[in-house]
């Protein structure tokens, strides 16, 4: 019995020793080339692996480095990868040292990470899709706000319309549920324009504000008498927005009318300084020039001090021969002091500079003011004297044969040398042309004309193309010979009796000169920047003269901001008298 049981035990480790003996030498036939490649390439894999993380570590602190960029970099490393990295070590050198085959390795994958890469950190086709996926829905989105928006905005106005619709006393619960419905809707539209979106609740108030419109149309069924009340809101609306409007435009034009409060401070400021001057000491050099046909001559009629300054910077400076350059400026008897003594401060480098005083033209007193304060205008700027005072230039300088008038709101960019060659063919005023429908300073004759009057019906085409006072050449000797400042007074006067034109020099200016203006190149001269800030930025820097005319002036708070780094780069605010006055950019 024993000897059985010996046998059964020893039957059963054999059984065992067999099973355990072939599960070893089957898992060591699968292990086998694991092994194999272990023993040579282990080290590469770990490499290769360690550079996989360094790479992807690499790349995102450069994206986080970088502006611009499209979105972080994804390194995918394909099974294949491995395995080419694994042959291309195995068919070089075996016996060679394994701490060449980790640089063996990082050399492959930089190749490999070149070639996916080396089209530019930019070309990432799926950010970009991701990107325009993303601005599509934001544009949709804003789309969507808009519309729900403007739903929102009609449920109001149809709102209201019941409320003021209803009759005192009647339906109270209703009417007490618009308004606080009135109030959710306002709320949620003012919520969405300050954050560019609406609130979760939006769709839910709309729904619930249009249940309740509902229910009042069905409480206040008479469309006529609906109809007739959102009438009469519609145009109490246009109405206020029309007197808003008007209200809006006479304020600009006072603004544009009255003199800042640092403006009148530095007039105050160099007015007291020229009067404790000495007499000899109010003397501008090179006065000997002031008639001398064969300079160069400019004219500004203006009372403001820094317009001044601007007009006669800007032409110095882009002048090749500022010697050749003889500035008049013509002012008010209250103004000349101020002037006067800005330019003794400020000297016009070579230039030679004169300034008047209206009032010293006796013969224009005597014979021509009359006629200008007879003209109705509660405009001051049509009235002024120094407005008329272009139509006197033969008179003001009797010495001279040419000239260029400026307007005191302009700002020369370019030489102007070229100007005074311009063949003016016989004709009296070089000018730029407004007949232009297609641009911005259009003006036709009958715009400011009333050629309802056969005086104007018979001698004048309505279609004739108009011009632009700021920077005209003016041929005196023509001027004197066709007799055209008595010309302009004749129709001066004649326009006292009945109305011609609207108020102003220029309808004037265009009868007075009618066939006698050449058109200069519109390169000369750009209009606008005083009322049109849609001006594109390449038409103003090729203009040799920008013309700030219209109401925004440049020195004024309404002036069109992006317009007046034009302007004011001609002046020095660090200058004493405009930080005492704090005048600024």
């Amino acid at each position: 019995m024993k000897k059985c049981r010996h046998w059964q035990r020893i039957l059963i480790l054999s059984f065992l020793s067999f099973f355990v003996f072939a599960q070893i030498v089957l898992v060591s036939q699968r292990l086998k080339p694991i092994a194999f490649i272990g023993r040579k390439d282990f080290v590469g894999d770990l490499a290769s692996i360690k550079y996989m993380a360094d790479d992807m570590r690499l790349n995102a602190i450069e994206q986080e480095a970088a502006k611009g960029l499209k979105g972080p970099k994804a390194v995918v490393f394909k099974e294949k990868d491995f395995s080419s990295a694994v042959h291309h070590s195995s068919d070089g050198d075996r016996d060679s040292d394994r701490s060449s085959d980790p640089q063996d390795a990082d050399m492959l994958l930089e190749a490999k990470d070149s070639e996916t890469y080396g089209k530019g950190k930019d070309e990432h086709p799926n950010m970009q899709n991701v990107i325009q996926l993303n601005s599509r829905e934001k544009e949709q989105s804003s789309k969507v706000t808009d519309e729900k928006v403007k739903r929102m905005r009609d449920q109001l106005i149809r709102a209201k319309v019941y409320l003021n619709f209803a009759q005192p006393g009647h339906n109270t619960h209703l009417l007490k549920e618009l308004r606080t419905r009135i109030r959710e809707v306002e709320r949620t539209i003012s919520e969405a324009i300050t954050d560019s979106e609406l609130p979760r609740s939006a769709s839910q108030k709309m729904r619930s504000m249009e249940v309740l419109l509902a229910k009042a149309s069905e409480v206040f069924p008479d469309c006529s008498v609906m109809a007739r009340k959102i009438r009469a809101m519609a145009y109490n609306a246009e109405e206020q927005i029309r007197a808003r409007k008007s209200e809006e435009s006479y304020l600009v034009q006072l603004a544009g009318r009255t003199t800042p409060k640092g403006l009148h401070c530095l007039s105050m400021q160099l007015t007291a300084e020229y009067f404790s001057l000495q007499p000899e000491e109010r003397q501008f050099p090179n006065q000997k020039n002031l008639n001398n046909p064969y300079l160069y001559h400019y004219a500004v009629f203006s009372s403001n001090v820094l317009a001044c300054a601007v007009v006669i910077n800007s032409t110095i400076s882009s002048a090749k021969e500022p010697e050749k350059i003889v500035f008049h400026v013509v002012t008010d008897y209250l103004n000349l002091p101020a002037i006067s003594m800005w330019f003794l401060l400020n000297p016009p480098g070579k230039a030679t500079i004169h300034i008047q005083s209206v009032e010293s033209f006796d013969w224009l007193s005597t014979k021509y003011n009359s006629t200008l304060k007879e003209q109705k205008s509660y405009d001051p700027r049509y009235t002024s004297a120094l407005n008329h005072l272009r139509f006197y230039l033969p008179d003001i300088f009797p010495a001279l044969n040419k000239i260029v008038l400026f307007d005191h709101d302009v700002v020369v960019q370019r030489d102007l040398t070229e100007i005074w060659s311009v063949d003016m063919k016989g004709k009296v005023n070089a000018a730029v042309e407004t007949c232009l429908e297609s641009e911005t300073s259009f003006r036709s004759m009958h715009m400011l004309l009333n050629f309802s009057d056969p005086y104007l019906a018979k001698r004048f085409n309505p279609n004739a193309c108009t011009w632009a006072f700021g920077m005209n050449l003016f041929d005196l000797q023509e001027w004197r010979r066709k007799k055209l400042t008595m010309l302009y007074r004749n129709y001066l006067q004649l326009g006292l009796k009945r109305p011609l034109w609207k108020a102003g020099s220029l309808p004037l200016g265009w009868i007075t000169f009618y066939n006698q203006t050449v058109a200069l190149e519109r390169r000369w001269h750009a209009l606008g920047l005083g009322y049109n800030s849609g001006l594109r930025r390449a038409d103003i820097k090729q203009a040799a003269v920008i013309h700030y005319d219209g109401v925004m002036k440049p020195w004024l708070e309404i002036g069109i901001a992006k317009y007046k780094g034009y302007w004011s780069k001609h002046l020095q605010y660090d200058h004493p008298y405009l930080q005492k006055c704090n005048i600024h950019e």
